[in-house]
Formats: structure tokens, sequence, C-alpha cells
């Protein structure tokens, strides 16, 4: 079993009050989402694990069992081509739970018109397979988000 921790401080609210339909409708795949403290901060790994795919805005980072966890920093923050964002890592990087991934700042975002809720998604997992989802509530970066069978 993969425990899934919260990569940020903030709030949980779950991912169907994402404004955006292609995660709040799952189809990247279940999970939650947080809307972060509105201070400059570093979005850390969710798991332990390698980082497989990393961009700016949003990073994968694969656990032993083979669960990729999405961590997307913001909606449609592709847009800002980066700025804001520093990596902390490199793609390929062995990673452990609650190390820095992604500096950011979530104000800036809301600032350049952008949501800065971030989706914590279970890739190509069941909504069953999940438990424990937290989709409410004030969260610590390092708290349970959620348990992936």
């Amino acid at each position: 079993m993969t425990t899934v921790t919260s990569p940020l401080a903030g709030r949980a609210i779950g991912l169907a009050a994402v404004p955006d339909p292609v995660f709040s409708g799952a189809m990247v795949g279940p999970g939650t989402a947080i809307d972060p403290v509105r201070e400059p901060s570093a979005a850390v790994s969710p798991v332990d694990g390698v980082v497989v795919s990393l961009h700016p805005h949003a990073f994968v980072v694969v656990d032993g069992e083979g669960h990729g966890v999405l961590t997307h920093l913001g909606i449609d923050t592709v847009q800002l081509n980066g700025e804001g964002f520093e990596l902390l890592v490199n793609k390929g990087d062995t990673v452990t739970r609650g190390q820095a991934v992604v500096r950011w700042n979530p104000a800036a975002v809301e600032e350049a018109g952008k949501s800065p809720v971030c989706p914590v998604v279970a890739l190509e997992a069941t909504a069953d397979s999940l438990g424990e989802v937290v989709e409410d509530g004030e969260v610590k970066a390092g708290e349970q988000l959620f348990s992936w069978q």
C-alpha cells in the first residue's frame, strides 16, 4: 500500500472543487486537491520514489510499487512558462517523501490570473483503490492525503 502525503500546506478541497474539468472529472485519475497557503513555499514529494516527469508547474513521482503520483501546481499554470517556479531536483532523481521538488509562490500565480489550487492525483488508479481520501480541512505538508491499495 502507498501512503500519499500532502505536497503543500493549505486546505484540502477534493478534486470535484478544482476549476478544471479534466481534474474535477477525475479524467487524469482519482485523488484530492489542496488550496495552498498564499506564501512562497516548496512543493514536496508526496511519496518516496523516482521523479519520472518534471515541469515547473507539475511533477510525477513513482514509488517502489509503481504508483505514480501527479502534483499539479495550480490550474493552467503551464501558460506561465515556468515564470515564478524553481526546480529543485532533476528528472530521474530519487526523492524521499517531504523532499522539496519545486519552489513557487501561489499568491503570484493568483496575481497572474490563474488558480493556485493543486490537484494531487493517483495516475492510472481506480477510484475504489484509494482510501481515506482527505477532501476538507487544513493540511500541513507531509500529512496523509490518501492511501492507495
